[in-house]
């Protein structure tokens, strides 16, 4: 399973809603939004909208208007949103349990590279239908509040037809790259004593 740019987008911008809720926002603009994660406005309105059409989020048409969650962002789990956008997360078809897919396998019941792929899927779906939109925001506001930085959507709303440029952290850094250590994901997070 990889990710795509389109379902990256997706959650990328569904974090952003959470967070402004959690810093009482209830609606923001796709313009804020896609200036805040560098998304083209364009294509982050088309995954509005299809994300609007199954029930993730909510529109309010209008000068004043923008997107906001559907519903608690404790009620989003983050494989719900991949799956929605991006498909099955199996990496073969035929470990698939909502698009499964007969292989060339001649033995598919005893095939090793099967039982593998198995794994993998229960791996990668067990992580992200165990964790919501609501964990990622909460360890996303944690890591901003720890180093010291501003809450992206905590001001004041723009006055309207003002558009405001923000920077993502990420571009505020120093010019080197920093890579993250393995223990520095969502898991080690949420439960401190984990190690890989």
């Amino acid at each position: 399973m990889k990710l795509s740019k389109k379902g990256e987008y997706a959650l990328r911008a569904l974090i952003d809603l959470g967070i402004a809720r959690e810093v009482g926002r209830e609606l923001v603009q796709v313009t804020e939004l896609s200036d805040k994660e560098l998304i083209p406005a364009k294509f982050l309105e088309q995954i509005m909208q299809e994300l609007k059409a199954a029930g993730f989020v909510i529109a309010q048409r209008g000068k004043f208007g923008g997107y906001r969650l559907a519903r608690p962002a404790a009620e989003i789990t983050i494989g719900a949103v991949v799956r929605f956008v991006d498909g099955p997360l199996a990496p073969i078809g035929c470990v698939s349990h909502s698009a499964y897919e007969k292989c060339s396998c001649p033995d598919e019941e005893h095939c090793g590279l099967r039982m593998l792929m198995l794994d993998v899927r229960n791996a990668i779906a067990g992580i992200l239908d165990r964790y919501t939109l609501a964990d990622v925001v909460e360890v996303t506001l944690r890591k901003l509040r720890r180093d010291s930085l501003p809450l992206p959507f905590a001001s004041a709303r723009p006055a309207p037809g003002v558009r405001v440029k923000r920077v993502p952290v990420s571009r505020r850094s120093t010019s080197t790259s920093r890579r993250l250590a393995p223990v520095e994901g969502l898991l080690s997070e949420l439960l401190p004593d984990y190690a890989i």
